[in-house]
């Protein structure tokens, strides 16, 4: 308990990871809306805002304002002495997860999943994948460093989880949980390391040394895993099904191949998308994410798909040359409108990303449900659609080949290498 409370409590865990020498995002715990809008001043925009003592990311939220941040404290939050809202700076980068095991004086680290989606996304309800196919070597002894002296800290007897994110070449602790997490068992699985026995065994007494475990982070597997979150959208209604810092995600599922994109595939299959290989793209991008995804959508524009798109997503992709784009009207501007292209059956495909705030009344929302309703793949977030569009591609390509053989063969060769 003295540890779960330490890690919950924001000026302890301030201390310790000061102590420590491990850099965390600036941030500060208060009371009352007009310390919150002082402590927001002096940090910056924008912040990750959230309750203490919750899980699920349950009332979080990212603001980019003072307006916003006073209407979070006004509906979203009971901000009092006893019951402090923590304020973050929100650092856009690659966030980390690991989890391990520890017995007081050995830790065990069995893999380290770098997420898909950029912090921003709950850890819930982002694709993950192990071994990370990003962080330098650099990067990932600084992860096994900082996760071994944080658990032998914090005197844990048993698992531990750790979310960093990465930003500028630096690493930064976000979230420490003394408990397991949802990882422990798709990490257990694709290990073979038994992460809920060990620490049941250390909790009786044992070590990990004497169960034959060595120290620190175990050498990687000759396969790739990829985690996907699986929603009950179509059962939750009136849930926006856009991704960030509130988990949605009702389940989880695996994929496992020889290389990142097939094992994507795998996952994003089994979790319920569809790759159509023809057909029209609804394309509705907020201004913040239209560096990055007019490519992707001129890269389908190139192999054939036709594009419906609101106003300035069209004049944003005919200025770079697509040609075969369709202005479509949001609801409220004339017939016929996107809703009407979703329920005639002209939509094989939605990129929707989300402005702040999304009220139900807006056209984002509806398009978003209404993908949900007539059961068309909707993308909400910029690194989603960034890794569907690249296994769609490869299919387009005829460059995908997963290979389907069970998890205890993938195990096999594991140890065929130890």
């Amino acid at each position: 308990m003295d540890s779960i409370d330490l890690a919950e409590d924001r000026e302890k865990v301030n201390k310790l990871l000061f102590l420590l020498g491990i850099p965390q995002p600036e941030g500060v715990a208060v009371s009352s809306p007009a310390e919150a809008l002082g402590a927001a001043n002096k940090i910056g925009f924008p912040l990750l805002v959230r309750p203490s003592y919750v899980i699920g990311g349950r009332a979080m939220q990212i603001v980019y304002n003072e307006e916003q941040l006073y209407t979070y404290l006004q509906l979203a939050a009971n901000v009092t002495p006893e019951h402090p809202v923590l304020l973050d700076r929100y650092l856009l980068g690659t966030e980390v997860e690991v989890d391990a095991v520890c017995d007081g004086t050995t830790v065990l680290i069995p893999g380290i999943f770098e997420h898909i989606e950029r912090a921003g996304v709950h850890s819930g309800d982002s694709m993950a994948v192990f071994p990370p196919q990003n962080l330098s070597t650099k990067l990932m002894a600084t992860l096994t460093e900082y996760t071994v002296r944080i658990s032998l800290a914090l005197g844990v007897q048993g698992l531990v989880n750790i979310q960093y994110v990465v930003w500028r070449g630096k690493v930064y602790v976000l979230e420490v949980n003394p408990r397991a997490s949802r990882t422990v068992p798709i990490m257990s699985k694709v290990t073979g390391v038994p992460l809920v026995t060990l620490a049941t065994r250390i909790m009786l007494g044992e070590t990990l040394k004497g169960m034959g475990y060595s120290h620190g982070l175990l050498d990687p597997p000759p396969f790739v895993t990829v985690k996907a979150p699986v929603f009950s959208f179509e059962k939750l209604h009136q849930v926006d099904i856009s991704l960030g810092p509130e988990m949605k995600s009702t389940g989880e599922v695996l994929g496992i191949d020889s290389n990142f994109s097939d094992a994507l595939y795998k996952a994003m299959l089994a979790s319920g998308f569809s790759f159509p290989q023809g057909g029209s793209i609804l394309a509705s991008v907020a201004d913040k994410d239209k560096k990055e995804l007019i490519p992707l959508l001129m890269q389908a524009h190139d192999f054939g798909f036709m594009i419906y798109a609101t106003a300035s997503t069209a004049s944003a992709l005919r200025a770079v040359g697509a040609t075969k784009v369709e202005v479509v009207n949001k609801v409220g501007e004339g017939l016929p409108n996107v809703l009407d292209l979703i329920r005639e059956g002209k939509i094989d495909l939605a990129v929707n990303t989300p402005t702040y705030g999304k009220k139900i009344t807006s056209t984002g929302y509806q398009v978003r449900r209404a993908c949900v309703e007539y059961k068309i793949p909707c993308l909400t977030s910029t690194d989603t659609t960034g890794a569907f569009f690249q296994v769609l591609m490869r299919m387009a390509e005829g460059r995908l080949q997963p290979n389907v053989i069970s998890l205890q063969e993938y195990l096999q060769q594991q140890k065929m290498i130890e």
